[in-house]
């Protein structure tokens, strides 16, 4: 047992550094990932009530009790999302006082993903421990400046960076046709905003500086997900999951951007579903999630709250509202909802095939556009397909794709009426439009060793 847990605190140490790396950004559910680990994915992130590999720690750890042997799991995806935006009429975005569209550019990103389970024989209260680094979700924009230096909001190149990577120690329990799964974790998050210190300088920030280019600012944080899985059937299982609200430290360099002082922790969730056995190699999940993404002020506080900053702003005084506040403007993002199916089906002993669709309802609504430039999470289809090809007894390989069609959102610029807008006789007021738009898609490639 010793070694064991030697060997294991090796791995976590080994985690612990890869998560030291950073997760690239990515946007699916709203800004979570629309799964983790090659087959997770390949399901449109259905699977609550079937987790069946190492990676079920980052999805419902009770399902590490259906392992047969220890499972090293890991894979990486080329994940590539698609932004751009458009302005026309006097906007307070450039291009100011006409019309243009302006692409983000970086548009790779390479996402680790790791996992190790395993089993203890000789342990009456827990039958799995399970090791996990993952990719919560994310933000990046990266739009470049004009010819003239002149960029989204005046600053010269301008965007958000938002890096979220959990790792996660697991322990799976199974008593009669009852699972359970407990995985507390630790979470690191990296941030970095460019390209929009004319909000301090306007006087929009309750700490100027901290609309400044600051460079990177990293925050720690913790939080518990967990899950139990019930088999009335021989050939049905139900899975409920989820995730409390990850407590992290404040982005200190960036208190004057978000709200409460730069607070930005990470939404609870709860996902729950049905998984069916309709064949012995056929199986079918249908799978319901929810984001509490108004629990967080920094994501939900709307946008619009910046108004009233500036009306107090122009009365010689300050305001709550502006941003950094303690009810500072934020992305006006609402909770949503998502529906996720999956099949999957062992069609020879070394093949398997795996199919995927997930639908996530809007967090954005037009009147939030102008902030949400930066952050522009709008894609709400997923089409998903993937396979595992069986080389051995003991290694597998792991494919999977998936694509994003675009969606697009139009709101009027959140200064509208306002005389802070650029104009050819200098600031007017602003009567002008903004369209964001995203699609995405990426590809998957991942090993899985059993022991």
């Amino acid at each position: 047992m010793s070694k064991t847990f030697k060997a294991l605190g090796g791995l976590a140490a080994t985690l612990a550094a890869m998560s030291l790396m950073g997760t690239p950004a990515m946007a699916t559910d709203g800004y979570f990932a629309h799964g983790f680990g090659a087959r997770h994915k390949a399901l449109g992130g259905a699977g609550v009530a079937d987790s069946t590999d190492s990676t079920a720690s980052a999805l419902n750890p009770a399902g590490l009790v259906h392992l047969k042997r220890d499972e090293y799991t890991s894979a990486v995806t080329a994940f590539s999302p698609r932004r751009k935006y458009s302005a026309s009429g006097t906007t307070s975005v450039a291009p100011f006082g006409g019309s243009g569209t302006i692409d983000s550019n970086k548009n790779w990103f390479a996402i680790p993903n790791l996992a190790y389970a395993h089993l203890l024989h000789d342990n009456p209260y827990i039958d799995v421990i399970g090791f996990t680094v993952y990719g919560n979700g994310g933000m990046n924009t990266q739009y470049p400046a004009s010819a003239g230096g002149v960029g989204v909001f005046g600053g010269g190149q301008a965007g958000v960076n938002l890096e979220q990577a959990i790792i996660s120690l697991a322990f799976a329990k199974k008593i009669g046709n009852f699972s359970f799964g407990l995985a507390p974790a630790i979470v690191r998050q990296k941030f970095r905003a460019t390209g929009i210190a004319s909000f301090g300088a306007n006087g929009l920030s309750v700490g100027p500086k901290g609309t400044i280019d600051r460079g990177d600012d990293v925050s720690w944080g913790y939080g518990l997900r967990y899950g139990v899985e019930w088999t009335p059937m021989s050939n049905v299982r139900i899975g409920v999951a989820g995730n409390t609200r990850f407590q992290v430290s404040n982005f200190e360099r960036y208190a004057g951007l978000f709200a409460q002082q730069g607070g930005f922790d990470i939404p609870p969730s709860i996902q729950a579903g049905i998984a069916v056995d309709v064949m012995p190699n056929l199986t079918f999940m249908l799978d319901y999630k929810h984001i509490w993404y108004g629990d967080i002020a920094a994501i939900s506080n709307p946008s619009h709250n910046i108004v009233a900053c500036a009306a107090a702003v122009f009365a010689g005084g300050s305001s709550p509202k502006c941003l950094g506040g303690e009810n500072g403007a934020g992305f006006g993002w609402q909770d949503v909802d998502v529906i996720k199916v999956g099949a999957e089906w062992e069609a020879l002993n070394w093949l398997t095939l795996r199919a995927g669709y997930s639908y996530t309802t809007q967090p954005i609504r037009g009147k939030d556009v102008t902030f949400n430039i930066l952050a522009p999470g709008v894609v709400q289809s997923h089409f998903t397909g993937g396979a595992e090809v069986k080389i051995n007894d003991n290694w597998s390989v792991e494919l999977e794709g998936m694509y994003a069609p675009q969606v697009s959102v139009t709101g009027p610029d959140v200064f509208n009426g306002l005389p802070v807008c650029a104009g050819a006789a200098g600031a007017v007021p602003c009567n002008g439009t903004e369209t964001i738009r995203m699609y995405q898609y990426e590809i998957t490639a991942g090993i899985k060793y059993k022991f």
